[in-house]
């Protein structure tokens, strides 16, 4: 009778253990943004290659427009191995301790698109990723969104039109250093509270590429816009470190494939989403849109560039020396 009980119990268990088996590695991918944003857009062309080359032994659950967790929360929530994998803006590395990202938040740093690349894919880029792994983090890729317009409910066309206002930023000292040279008084608050803050005057304004800005209509409650193109967003795609060292070689080889697929379709559709946005503000007819001249732009960089040399010391005056000696290259 044992011997029967004990044959049945290892059968239930090689039943159970075949069914542990066959269940798919769950990814979940959490991000703050609306799903047609570019970084949106891609993390659903990683879902569609991962599950499709893993033939279904991967199965990524993506989380849009912080359904789960807001800026502060994400990366402790990755940490602790609440999410597996998240697509954070570059300046919320700063606040986690490894304060040389804000490098990308510093104002006209990235002359070019191509200077970008030449820093985010070159030995600058690999070098930054590695910095998070003792935060228990591994960096995947860089993702790009845009140059950034300036909103508010009066025309901002020279830095003394900042005076007083006050402007939503993420939580990063580089940026809040960029509003302070203008004359503006940052306020930091969660990407999901942008709209609301905007539309009862919690704060005057904002920065964002354009797609940020149509998708989460905050066009619809700013009067103006103007097209400065003064900073970067992009975002670093990462994942909790254990669970990726974790995962079988073969798996983790397709998941970066995916992710290389990903990554390239999401450079490829970021600048001309970013357009129409700005053109479908255009047609809303609600705010309306301001060019710099040459003579502003150059007031603009002749308040902003001095933040450069207030941040070497918080960022590291060698690297800002090296992503300005690779972006002279392009």
């Amino acid at each position: 009778m044992q011997i029967k009980t004990l044959v049945a119990a290892f059968a239930v268990a090689l039943s159970m253990n075949a069914a542990w088996a066959q269940a798919p590695i769950v990814i979940k991918f959490s991000h703050v943004v609306a799903t047609d944003t570019p970084k949106g857009q891609a993390a659903e062309r990683f879902k569609e290659q991962a599950e499709k080359l893993t033939k279904g032994r991967v199965k990524v659950e993506v989380y849009p427009n912080s359904q789960l967790y807001k800026d502060k929360e994400e990366l402790e929530a990755l940490q602790l191995g609440a999410v597996q994998m998240l697509a954070p803006s570059l300046a919320k590395f700063g606040p986690l301790g490894v304060k040389e990202f804000e490098a990308f938040d510093l104002p006209y740093i990235f002359p070019s698109k191509a200077a970008l690349y030449a820093v985010t894919e070159g030995p600058i880029g690999r070098g930054l990723l590695k910095k998070l792994e003792p935060k228990g983090i591994t960096g995947l890729a860089y993702w790009d969104n845009g140059f950034k317009i300036m909103s508010a409910n009066k025309p901002l066309h020279v830095p003394a039109d900042f005076r007083g206002q006050k402007m939503r930023i993420q939580s990063s000292k580089v940026l809040d250093a960029q509003m302070r040279a203008l004359g503006a008084n940052p306020q930091v608050l969660a990407f999901s509270e942008v709209y609301q803050a905007l539309q009862t005057g919690v704060v005057d304004g904002t920065e964002n590429p354009p797609s940020n800005m149509y998708t989460q209509k905050m066009h619809e409650v700013q009067k103006h816009l103007t097209v400065s193109n003064h900073g970067y967003l992009g975002y670093a795609v990462i994942v909790n470190k254990k669970f990726w060292d974790g995962l079988p070689a073969d798996i983790r080889g397709q998941l970066e494939q995916a992710m290389r697929d990903a990554t390239t379709f999401e450079k490829a559709i970021a600048q001309r989403d970013n357009d129409l946005a700005l053109e479908a503000i255009r047609k809303a007819g609600k705010t309306t849109i301001y060019n710099l001249t040459p003579a502003e732009q150059a007031q603009w960089r002749q308040a902003l560039l001095p933040v450069h040399k207030q941040m070497e010391v918080r960022i590291g005056k060698d690297l800002i020396q090296a992503i300005s000696r690779e972006t002279a290259k392009k």
